[in-house]
């Protein structure tokens, strides 16, 4: 076997490899969500329609010791498995503080306040739509950015999309996240219970001291937060927001530092070379193995327990848990009726979506420059950031989860699904457009 070249990665390249591979990852989940929301929406429209509906309302129950949970496929998708997807939302937004895009002020004011805008203006503009109607309760729909399917569509654009903007829509997406949270946290819950909420905290409370104390195994976190999710359930709150709280409560820090890995790794290599070096594939000794055994331990100890879980949960959320939901919530029958498609439902979340997002994104991020509050990237035009204001209207994931807490009529969530399709559509094609001209442009004129 030819011996490998050494490879020694720039210390910029070090730096941003876990958002490059992040946003790789990202893009292509963007694009197995686009073709199974088209596999939903044409199952939905077809003369397969019946078996498309009957597959979602099938009842699953879940019975432990003779007690269990019973509900339809569909709301075990929504409020079980999405909870996963929460979960890993979550530690994405505790690493971005932590260590991220979101770690410091001066890096996180843009995208802090282009997210403000984001959220704010589509909110305004389905409540000015729907005032005083029967859809107000939908006025969180309009909010969301579906990071997975905004990333998937710069992707489509290749190596020309400056890195900066990218990870301009990634931290947008992300604070949008933790927006839209704090939403379904606050004004879309049911009745509230207490004793679920005493259990709940209890339970998080035992959570935060496995924190403290140093648990570091993430199976020790696997009973509790099955616990929780059921505690946040039987509260009233809906249960995915348990996925947050037991992200949050994953311990972000490492063992051992830098330097002690760094000091005792080199001990340890030095110890492999004594015991002998050989050119040929061999079955390394016991004194090896044990070597190779220390330096795996010393490579756990500097990672810690939530870049480990993010790390194990991104493939099955982004390629398993989104596509599915999307395949159990975006088939929508499309109807054209003029009455149904100028509804303050359908317009109320349509226009939020497709004029709310990128006049709120485009607007707040040049009020924050233009008041020095934040700087733009200089690699970045301002109709760069207006074509990422447009790919941001894309509300998909979110957008449908949302309309399923903030209504119960049939005819009202059909309503608002269409007008996610729909706007998500368009504003999905308009920003490539903008930047697929803009970033032409830029390579033209670049020597």
């Amino acid at each position: 076997m030819p011996k490998l070249p050494k490879f020694r990665p720039s210390p910029i390249g070090i730096d941003l490899m876990p958002i490059i591979k992040f946003l790789k990852l990202q893009a292509s989940g963007g694009i197995v969500l686009m073709a199974t929301a088209l596999i939903a929406l044409v199952w939905a429209n077809s003369a397969w329609a019946d078996s498309y509906n009957h597959l979602w309302e099938k009842e699953v129950a879940i019975t432990v010791g003779g007690h269990g949970l019973s509900m339809h496929l569909l709301h075990w998708i929504n409020d079980a498995l999405m909870a996963i997807f929460f979960f890993v939302v979550g530690l994405e937004i505790k690493r971005e503080i932590r260590v991220g895009e979101l770690s410091t002020m001066s890096k996180a004011s843009l995208p802090i306040m282009a997210a403000l805008g984001g959220m704010l203006v589509p909110a305004f503009i389905y409540i000015l739509i729907n005032m005083n109607g029967e859809g107000m309760r939908g006025w969180g729909i309009p909010m969301a950015t579906d990071i997975a399917f905004a990333l998937g569509v710069l992707a489509l654009l290749g190596k020309r999309v400056p890195l900066s903007l990218k990870i301009f829509l990634t931290a947008l997406a992300i604070i949008d996240d933790i927006g839209a949270v704090l939403v379904i946290a606050m004004f879309y819950t049911a009745e509230l219970h207490t004793g679920g909420l005493v259990a709940m905290a209890v339970i998080t409370l035992i959570l935060f001291a496995m924190n403290r104390i140093g648990v570091r195994n993430p199976i020790g976190y696997l009973i509790p937060a099955v616990c929780l999710w059921f505690a946040v359930h039987e509260s009233g709150l809906h249960a995915t927001i348990a996925g947050v709280i037991v992200a949050f409560m994953v311990p972000a820090r490492a063992v051992i530092d830098s330097k002690i890995f760094l000091d005792s790794s080199r001990e340890l290599l030095d110890d492999f070379e004594k015991l002998g070096v050989s050119d040929k594939v061999e079955v390394a000794t016991e004194k090896q193995l044990g070597v190779i055994h220390s330096l795996h331990m010393y490579m756990e100890y500097l990672e810690s327990p939530l870049q480990r879980l993010e790390h194990a949960h991104h493939y099955a959320v982004t390629f398993l848990i989104v596509p599915i939901f999307a395949l159990a919530n975006a088939g929508v029958v499309i109807d054209l009726r003029a009455d149904f498609l100028t509804h303050g439902i359908t317009l109320g979340v349509f226009l939020g979506l497709l004029v709310g997002k990128q006049l709120g994104i485009f607007l707040f991020s040049w009020l924050a420059v233009r008041f020095g509050i934040s700087k733009k990237p200089d690699d970045v035009s301002w109709l760069q950031i207006y074509g990422v204001g447009w790919l941001a209207g894309i509300g998909f994931t979110m957008s449908l989860f949302v309309t399923g807490l903030a209504f119960e009529d049939p005819l009202f969530i059909k309503m608002s699904k269409v007008g996610i399709l729909f706007a998500s559509l368009l504003a999905g094609l308009i920003g490539y457009l903008i930047l697929y001209y803009t970033l032409k442009k830029q390579k033209e004129a670049s020597p």
